[in-house]
């Protein structure tokens, strides 16, 4: 069974940087798309960035050019640096991993918090 160990986060002020870390234990998927999504108090969850089994990578507009999301292929896992952070990317970073070979449901991870503040 497929399970997201997630890694990373934390308290950074405006303009550091931050990594999160993703990774699939108990298995892979053939195609999938990875990423991650976030969610701020009081807000909807939106994708933040997400990558394919082929590097197809997609990015929310507000950070693109500020988040690089990449694939650690030895790991079947999925890193996202995040730089020049504002305090609008407080959220809870959510690592998503879906199969596009299954019919399997759509696995979260557990969601560590990221806090842009002076």
């Amino acid at each position: 069974q497929v399970q997201l160990v997630e890694s990373g986060g934390g308290s950074v002020q405006p303009g550091g940087s931050l990594r999160l870390s993703c990774a699939a234990s108990g298995g892979m998927f053939n195609l999938y798309v990875m990423g991650w999504y976030r969610q701020a108090p009081g807000k909807q969850r939106e994708l933040v960035a997400t990558i394919t089994n082929v590097n197809t990578t997609r990015y929310h507009s507000s950070v693109r050019g500020r988040f690089t999301i990449a694939r650690e292929y030895t790991r079947n896992a999925v890193t996202l640096q995040m730089s020049l952070l504002k305090p609008a990317d407080t959220a809870s970073y959510y690592c998503y991993l879906v199969g596009l070979d299954t019919i399997a449901p759509a696995l979260w991870g557990p969601g560590p918090q990221v806090t842009v503040s002076s």
